[in-house]
């Protein structure tokens, strides 16, 4: 079935959000804590692996710092924070969550967070290409699998607003699915590794918010996973 893999993930982010939830309170803060920064290091050390195979650094570089200038141009990542406001809004109107204060902060850091967290990186692109085959998506379920288990810490860390990056995740991966077949067509293997490089260097940037060291709008990043390729398909021939 064409998107079953984005919608077990889908489905994967929504539990793993419910377990965390429900028993969150239960985790100890100290442990909350820690593992959030052991799933930073972990995503640093993920992304360290993508951008460093890259064949010229100078294609992600070039590539990331345009895209950093278009994102801000745009505002994405206000617009991402606005999203997540308006969605803390509802939900405050049909719960007794409060909609301000650190409550609310939690619930659009966590909501940004987890969006990009799950939908930047290799796996989110190859995923959609093979989940555009319909045949079994192995690659879906396996992220889904970890990110369900991230989403768990994240939201007894952050709050319900990570399940909301759920929907970021069906729209984003079901959008590359159904031009899985246009990608798998129009990346050649040079842009895919520079596409993965940039990616990479979006995936540390994650972790280094994860880890508090210095905060990274991660939003206006995205324009730079869009202009790499591009690059490359422009100067690398």
């Amino acid at each position: 079935m064409r998107g079953l893999g984005t919608i077990i993930n889908t489905v994967l982010v929504l539990a793993g959000s419910g377990v965390g939830y429900f028993v969150g309170h239960r985790i100890s803060d100290t442990v909350r804590v820690t593992v959030v920064q052991t799933v930073g290091l972990v995503t640093i050390a993920l992304g360290v692996s993508d951008a460093i195979d890259t064949h010229n650094m100078v294609f992600p570089l070039v590539g990331m710092v345009i895209g950093a200038i278009i994102g801000e141009l745009l505002g994405i990542e206000d617009r991402l924070e606005a999203v997540g406001r308006v969605l803390q809004r509802r939900f405050a109107k049909s719960t007794s969550e409060p909609a301000e204060g650190k409550t609310g902060k939690n619930f659009v850091t966590g909501f940004v967070t987890a969006t990009l967290l799950f939908c930047v990186g290799p796996l989110t692109i190859l995923g959609a290409i093979e989940d555009a085959t319909g045949q079994t998506p192995q690659l879906y379920i396996i992220k889904g699998s970890l990110d369900g288990f991230v989403a768990v810490i994240f939201t007894a860390t952050y709050g319900i607003g990570v399940a909301f990056s759920a929907l970021s995740v069906f729209v984003v991966q079901g959008t590359l699915t159904l031009l899985g077949s246009f990608l798998d067509s129009a990346l050649d293997e040079r842009m895919r590794i520079e596409l993965f490089a940039a990616g990479g260097l979006a995936v540390i940037a994650i972790g280094i918010n994860l880890l508090e060291i210095k905060r990274i709008r991660l939003g206006s990043l995205l324009p730079g996973l869009l202009v790499t390729p591009v690059l490359v398909a422009i100067f690398a021939r």
